[in-house]
């Protein structure tokens, strides 16, 4: 075991509390720092950055194999690896879920099952018997949602009739008509245009075998439905359906076919360098159909780019098994794991972080965006979340990386400061009308999208967040901006938008133990003191639902289920966000501090890593969860050292004001 790094010459003291002794909780966090200190800077890479895994769900692999069916690009290795997850991934009862510990999820248990007949498994074996009995109980194909319907009806498995209909002319809609392309939010705008030419193709490539066995009944896979009420925003949105449905057949020729190819040209303008689109695997996956069937041939160099940049998605595991990312979170991580190891005390000159400074500050994004539609003029300056995605930077990920640069003493000061300088400006112009700042784009609040027969899978929307509104304040609080107008309009956000209970919700993260894990931090930053009754209740919350083991823990229900609000086993990275908030409202050396610190010091494994297969990150509420393999290192290493250390970490020069 190592020893703790020594604290800068200009940090702050520790604090003289005679009760931080080498002996009891404060021994064991001591240890317990040095050990977490000595893992994360084992898993940098030599060029500077962290990356964990960023494990979701099958339907990424299951995806990925009917991608590869509908081009004809099979691959025998990569089918038998990407079988072998899924198979590993079914639960006892033949179904997949989309996190940990979560119940049986219709979707992905039919896109599982599909890619494993693809994969050979045949459907009198055991296993998919099982599952072909759950997903007919649970009304077959039919009670699937839409996004997996378009799955099977490329292959002929369900009727392009039946599926809403979504016209390739909503590319022309004008930025202030309902429902242009610009009020969904950036990922869902990004999956929408490509979805808009297969809409309109309705392609279907041969089946390779029947699906009869996943219908309730195979004569009728989709026995008719209720409307809803005509009053109702459904039934006023089913019945436009039903009038898109005619238009296709009367839609001029000419006007389909120049949407068609203005939406090509959106779509490969939009392609990263790397080939990826938005970093991210659905509007990859959609925009190679898309361009597929517009005539781009496989060995186009969008489409060869495309399809290598899905390979790097994927993660071979010892095991032979192939998991694909959704997403890769290298920005991400590599802020955390910089304030988390700089929080720990490690010098501000060490030169692990002033090489994960170094490539942050390479990853800084210039270039103007799809953000500028509602903030044009703006000047560009901020992160994206992967390695790739320049049209998409998020405030989240720059608020996050500024306040890990100030961490650090960078050879060069006056090129960080004029990133941070470029990055307050942007961040700042990004502030929506209400305060509070979304992740993505400014005030992208429509009603309209989430209400779409199409959207029924999750946010398309992106609204501002307490999470990320919070992120912000600290940032701007830590760069002496704590009397500017913006960030008192964020305070003030985020003190109306404290729930009853005294938390406040977590959009990115699970769920009210992050949201208050967030809030208060930026809260006293802010200069709101700790006893503040905004503070307290949030105190008295995560007092109150402390588990019995010292550790906190929230299950991903409580985005729908009140009663798992801030309930679930324990985990390393929920222990530490709610050991974040309470450190920064002065309860250091209060009980329920001590409690969590323990659980943290005595769960932590010989290596100096943690263990959590619970899913902590937050894609969509419930729909689409995440589980950040860095997580349970960065958070539970950031509260021991602000446990250890009394305060955050602030480089020579910086000082909160």
């Amino acid at each position: 075991m190592g020893t703790l790094p020594p604290r800068p010459a200009d940090a702050p003291p520790l604090d003289p509390d005679p009760a931080f002794t080498v002996d009891g909780t404060a021994g064991a966090a001591r240890r317990a720092l040095a050990r977490s200190v000595e893992y994360l800077l084992g898993r940098q890479d030599a060029k500077g950055w962290w990356k964990g895994d960023l494990e979701t769900n099958v339907t990424m692999d299951a995806e990925d194999l009917m991608l590869r069916q509908f081009l004809g690009v099979q691959d025998d290795r990569i089918t038998a690896a990407a079988a072998r997850f899924i198979r590993g991934e079914q639960r006892a009862d033949g179904t997949w879920a989309t996190f940990h510990g979560g119940p049986g999820e219709l979707s992905a248990t039919v896109e599982a099952y599909v890619a494993l007949r693809l994969a050979g498994d045949r459907p009198d074996e055991p296993h998919m018997e099982t599952a072909s009995a759950w997903i007919r109980a649970r009304g077959g194909t039919a009670a699937t949602r839409v996004f997996t319907r378009i799955w099977l009806a490329l292959f002929g498995w369900w009727k392009w009739d039946d599926l809403p209909e979504l016209p390739p002319e909503l590319i022309f809609l004008p930025r202030w008509f309902p429902l242009n392309i610009y009020d969904f939010g950036c990922w869902a705008r990004q999956t929408v245009v490509p979805l808009t030419v297969v809409s309109a193709k309705r392609p279907v490539r041969p089946a390779p075998f029947a699906l009869d066995e996943l219908h309730t009944d195979a004569r009728t896979p989709n026995p008719p439905k209720p409307r809803a009420p005509v009053l109702s925003w459904s039934g006023v949105f089913q019945r436009a359906d039903r009038l898109l449905h005619l238009y296709r057949r009367a839609a001029p020729r000419a006007l389909r076919r120049a949407a068609m190819n203005t939406a090509a040209r959106w779509i490969v303008e939009r392609q990263e360098n790397d080939g990826c689109w938005g970093g991210i695997q659905p509007p990859a996956v959609y925009s190679l159909i898309a361009l597929r069937l517009l005539g781009y041939d496989l060995e186009h160099p969008v489409m060869r780019a495309g399809l290598e940049s899905l390979d790097r998605f994927a993660i071979w595991r010892e095991d032979g098994a192939r998991m694909v990312e959704a997403c890769q979170s290298p920005v991400w991580d590599t802020c955390l794991a910089t304030i988390a190891l700089a929080d720990a005390g490690l010098p501000a000159d060490h030169p692990a972080l002033v090489r994960a400074a170094d490539w942050m500050l390479g990853e800084e994004i210039t270039r103007v965006g799809d953000w500028a539609v509602r903030r044009p003029g703006l000047a560009p300056g901020g992160w994206a979340f992967e390695f790739h995605n320049d049209n998409y930077p998020d405030i989240d990920d720059t608020a996050e990386v500024v306040l890990a640069l100030r961490r650090v003493a960078h050879p060069e000061p006056a090129r960080v400061d004029a990133a941070v300088a470029r990055a307050g400006r942007w961040t700042l112009g990004m502030q929506s009308g209400n305060g509070a700042w979304g992740a993505f784009d400014a005030d992208n609040t429509s009603p309209f999208p989430n209400r779409l027969p199409f959207c029924d899978f999750g946010e398309v929307i992106d609204p501002p967040s307490a999470d990320v509104t919070a992120h912000m304040v600290e940032m701007l609080a830590h760069e002496g901006r704590a009397r500017h107008p913006g960030t008192r309009r964020g305070v003030a956000w985020l003190l109306d938008h404290q729930e009853p209970c005294g938390a406040w919700f977590g959009r990115w993260g699970v769920n009210y133990v992050y949201g208050t894990g967030s809030v208060v931090p930026a809260l006293t930053a802010a200069g709101v003191p700790a006893s503040h009754p905004a503070i307290r209740r949030a105190v008295r919350w995560l007092e109150s639902v402390q588990n019995d083991d010292g550790g906190w823990g929230e299950d991903l229900r409580s985005y729908r289920e009140e009663k798992w609000i801030g309930r679930g086993a324990s985990t390393a990275s929920q222990t530490g966000w709610a050991l974040l908030a309470l450190l920064a409202a002065d309860e250091r050396g209060g009980e329920a501090v001590e409690r969590g610190v323990a659980w943290l010091a005595g769960t932590q494994r010989a290596d100096g890593s943690w263990d959590e297969p619970y899913f902590t990150g937050t894609g969509f509420p419930w729909d689409f969860t995440i589980n950040y393999h860095l997580y349970r290192q960065v958070f539970p290493l950031t509260a021991l050292g602000r446990y250890v250390h009394g305060r955050p970490a602030i480089a020579p020069g910086r000082r909160a004001r």
